[in-house]
């Protein structure tokens, strides 16, 4: 189980990356603390099933598009 935080934390970096959004600012758009944030994309936890409908919105994505790791790990290539 610890592979599959880790998978959707680092994808979860790269899309927050990617839109130029901040911890902080997506912190602030779920209602979370930096520090969860934080704790998700490191994979030490996994986001609750009501904060990735928040974090989806927030990024502007699809909740199915959050496990969408397969992009991942073909640009890692």
């Amino acid at each position: 189980m610890a592979a599959l935080k880790v998978s959707f934390g680092r994808h979860l970096r790269a899309l927050r990356a990617s839109k130029g959004v901040t911890q902080e600012q997506l912190a602030d758009a779920v209602d979370l603390t930096v520090e969860s944030i934080s704790n998700i994309e490191r994979g030490k936890f996994g986001p609750k099933f009501d904060n990735l409908e928040k974090i989806a919105a927030a990024l502007q994505v699809s909740v199915k598009e959050l496990f969408d790791f397969e992009e991942d790990a073909e640009l890692s290539r």
